[in-house]
Formats: structure tokens, C-alpha cells, sequence
């Protein structure tokens, strides 16, 4: 009766967390849609590049899961996710989601974006193996450094983002769907009311800002929601190890806020803040990210051969969109989105081979 009793619980448990699963998957993508609505129309009424708010604001809100998880892991003392869902995060970013978005629709990067952006990218990626290979721990002072390079990089957006507003809009920026405002008929029932209603919001900077906070909040929420309870079916139900459980469920768990931003985005043509909000999320992960879990760990982050890997192909990847921006067409294609795309499926591949031979054996 006590057996019937625990598996009656166990089935409820699960029912719950699948139920919970389906929730944070409607409020990422409600929350992207609401997100991006807002993000665009801020850029159009401050006059900056939408590529300038995808890397600083669009960058920073889709990072806090990371930031939430590594404090967590952190403070707690053991670090053991930290590593493994930054460099994970950074993968699935580049091959999943960037890859995603091109196939969606073509990426045109800007000038500085090319000669700026991308390359503190591939240094960033590069530091970060370096450092993590230096004692193989990451020590407060290696957190430190991270943290300095980071406001660095905010600072130098913060200048950019000033003289965008002086000069006007970059020829880059994306159109915001703000714009179609023309009603071609009267509306005849409440949901083109409501529609018509909410385009015209669109307009006010206030309902912007609400827009911008509500639906990072929903997309945060969301993906706190997916992650947690992805995690207790792989680990609890399925019986995955906790070191595949960093890499896959909780990296791509906490990559959804780009993920689903990203190709939201990239679906209203918004592609200045489906690229920022990659490039920009990839440079807050390493630095912001990396920086607070070696600051915060107690006795340092530890960076194993798993890292080390894990380490080299996001700098791979991060080598590969700098390469593939130097195009005939200056963007990222339809066809570097496939090579990002099988790239990924060739990294977890490897992944899991590796990880079951090495434990068979």
C-alpha cells in the first residue's frame, strides 16, 4: 500500500512538472514577443541602433538565468554548474541560436559590429580559456579582471549609444513593429479592437518601458520555470548525470530567454537585436557571469578538461560568426546558419559519446 502510495506521488510529482514545463514555455514566448515590442520601439524614440540595445539591455536581461544560477552555485560553495553552463550557454547561443535566426532570416552586421564587437568576442572567448588553464581554477583576481574588462565594454556601448542619439537612427537599425500604424478598415470585433488598441500604445514611451519590463519578466519567469523543472525530469525521472544535466538541460534551460528573443526578433525583422542580444549575451556570460562566480566561489571556480573542451569550441564558434560576417553580403546567411546548426549537433554528439564511453569503460 506505501509502494502504491509513493508511486501515485511520483506520478503527480511528474504530471506537475510537465504541467510546469508547458507554463514557462507559453510566458518565454508571450514574454519574447512583449520583449522585443518594447526594446525595438525604445531604440526608434531614443534614436539608437536596435543592434546597441540587443547587446547592452536586451544582452543583460536574457543573462540574468545565468546570473541567477551562478550566485546560486556560487555562494552555495560547490561551482560545479558555473563553467559548464556559461561555455554551454555560449554554444548553444551561437550554433543553435544564431543559426536558428539566419535560417529565419539573413543577418546583416553592421561595420563595427565586424570590427569591434566580434573581435572582443573571440578575445573574451579566448581569455577565458587562458585564465581557466592557469592553475586550472579560477581565482577572485581572474574574477576581477572579467568584471573590469565588462564595464569596459558597457561603457564603451553607453559613448556609442550617446552619439547614435545625437547623430539619429543608424541606417542599421531594424524597422519596429510600432510603425505599421495604418488601420486599412474599421475594426468590427473586440479583438481588432484590442489589436488596434495596443499598436496604437505602441507610440507612448511609458507603455514601452512597461512593455520592455513585463515581458522580461515573463521570458526571466519563464525560463526559471522550464529550467527547473526540465532538471527534475532529466535528473529525478530520466536519471541523467548531473555533469550532462550542466551542459544540456541547464545550458540550453537558460539560453531560452535568447533563444526565444533572439528568433522573435529575427521573425519581425527586428535583426539588429538578434544579433546584439547574442553577441552581447555571449560577452556577459564570460565576463559578467564568469567574473561573479569567481569572485563569489569560496576557494575559486574550479576549470576541468570538460571546460577546457566545453572552452575551445565556444571559441570555435564565436571565430565562426566573425568569419562568416565577412561575406560578399556582410551578413550572416541562410548558409552559415546550416554550418552553425550541424556544428551543434556535432558538439553534443561528441558530448554524450564521450561521456558514456568514458563511464562504460
Amino acid at each position: 500500500m506505501s509502494g502504491m502510495s509513493l508511486l501515485a506521488s511520483t506520478a503527480g510529482t511528474a504530471v506537475l512538472q510537465i504541467f510546469l514545463l508547458l507554463v514557462g514555455f507559453v510566458l518565454l514566448v508571450k514574454g519574447a514577443d512583449f520583449f522585443v515590442d518594447g526594446a525595438s520601439g525604445i531604440a526608434k524614440k531614443l534614436k539608437v541602433s536596435t543592434f546597441i540595445i540587443g547587446v547592452t539591455v536586451v544582452a543583460l536581461g536574457t543573462s540574468a538565468p545565468e546570473a541567477a544560477v551562478t550566485i546560486v552555485d556560487a555562494v552555495n560553495g560547490s561551482g560545479e554548474l558555473i563553467v559548464g553552463n556559461i561555455m554551454g550557454s555560449n554554444i548553444i547561443n551561437v550554433l543553435l541560436i544564431l543559426g536558428v535566426s539566419a535560417v529565419i532570416c539573413k543577418l546583416p552586421v553592421e561595420k563595427t559590429t565586424r570590427f569591434i564587437d566580434l573581435p572582443f568576442l573571440v578575445f573574451t572567448s579566448a581569455l577565458f580559456v587562458v585564465l581557466g588553464c592557469i592553475g586550472w581554477t579560477f581565482e577572485w583576481w581572474e574574477g576581477l579582471i572579467l568584471l573590469l574588462l565588462y564595464c569596459s565594454f558597457m561603457a564603451y556601448n553607453i559613448v556609442l549609444a550617446t552619439r547614435q542619439s545625437k547623430v539619429g537612427l543608424e541606417q542599421a537599425a531594424a524597422v519596429s513593429v510600432a510603425d505599421i500604424n495604418e488601420v486599412t478598415e474599421e475594426p468590427v470585433s473586440k479583438w481588432q479592437k484590442f489589436k488596434a488598441g495596443y499598436e496604437n500604445l505602441q507610440n507612448k514611451v511609458w507603455f514601452l518601458i512597461i512593455l520592455t519590463i513585463a515581458g522580461l519578466g515573463m521570458v526571466v519567469g519563464g525560463a526559471q520555470l522550464v529550467v527547473n523543472s526540465a532538471q527534475y525530469i532529466a535528473e529525478d525521472l530520466i536519471g541523467i548525470e548531473p555533469e550532462i544535466v550542466a551542459l544540456t538541460v541547464v545550458a540550453f534551460g537558460t539560453s531560452l530567454p535568447e533563444l526565444v528573443t533572439s528568433v522573435s526578433a529575427a521573425r519581425k525583422g527586428d535583426v539588429g537585436i538578434a544579433t546584439g542580444n547574442i553577441i552581447g549575451s555571449n560577452i556577459a556570460n564570460i565576463l559578467l557571469i564568469g567574473g561573479l562566480g569567481a569572485v563569489c566561489s569560496k576557494g575559486g571556480l574550479l576549470f576541468s578538461t570538460e571546460g577546457l573542451i566545453s572552452g575551445l569550441v565556444s571559441l570555435a564558434a564565436a571565430i565562426l560568426i566573425f568569419v562568416c560576417s565577412f561575406n560578399r553580403t556582410k551578413s550572416l546567411t541562410r548558409v552559415a546558419g546550416i554550418i552553425m546548426l550541424v556544428g551543434l549537433v556535432c558538439y553534443y554528439c561528441f558530448v554524450f559519446v564521450n561521456y558514456y564511453a568514458l563511464h562504460l569503460y
